[in-house]
């Protein structure tokens, strides 16, 4: 059996006010560093994984870097965990998004499986990346614990394809910053046991 521990990188700025974030280079804030350190305590201290997989995004990187070192594995990047390309969205508020064009806007939040982005992606291509993500994690580990570090979209997209739901129900999912997904994959059987869970951030990483 495969389990996949699933996470979404810690704290950024433009999460709030919100902004399309996407390919933009952000660093984690020290909220974001403090989190990272919490799940990767909380990922120590409960499991044993065998390799942790990133998005090249800086702030995925680091996150995932905090928690190979407390688990004593090493970290490599996975391209098709990327963020969502905004394109000419690229890291805009959502309040300029929504006054600039705002049928697509609204769009993106009532059917967001038919819009595609100016010169971005589409949720179908993000759908698409995410797979071959899942592929290679379960061809690769079919009998390990591993750990992915993502985005709230590519998080999103993962664990629809998990449930066997469809696109449409991109937004019935929420993912914090440094959440906890446990996906467990038994051959053609995916058993989700937790999602967007938070309460290793309640606490200080010490106390996991």
């Amino acid at each position: 059996m495969t389990k996949i521990l699933l996470t979404r990188h810690g704290h950024v700025e433009g999460i709030k006010p919100e902004r399309f974030r996407g390919r933009e280079p952000l660093e984690l804030t020290e909220l974001g560093r403090k989190q990272a350190d919490a799940v990767a305590a909380r990922i120590a201290a409960a499991w044993q994984p065998v390799a942790v997989y990133t998005s090249p995004m800086s702030r995925c990187v680091a996150t995932g870097a905090a928690i190979a070192k407390s688990c004593g594995v090493a970290a490599a990047i996975c391209a098709d965990l990327n963020d969502m390309d905004y394109g000419a969205w690229q890291f805009k508020t959502f309040a300029d998004a929504g006054r600039d064009d705002p049928s697509l806007f609204a769009a993106w939040f009532a059917t967001p499986h038919l819009v595609r982005f100016p010169r971005g992606e589409s949720l179908q291509d993000l759908a698409a990346r995410t797979a071959n993500a899942l592929r290679h994690v379960m061809t690769g580990h079919p009998r390990d614990t591993i750990v992915l570090v993502g985005h709230d979209s590519v998080n999103r997209a993962l664990l629809l394809q998990c449930l066997g739901l469809p696109l449409p129900a991109y937004w019935r999912i929420a993912q914090e910053p440094c959440c906890l997904n446990e996906i467990d994959i038994d051959g053609d059987k995916f058993r989700i046991v937790r999602i967007n869970e938070t309460r290793h951030l309640d606490a200080p990483a010490s106390d996991q």
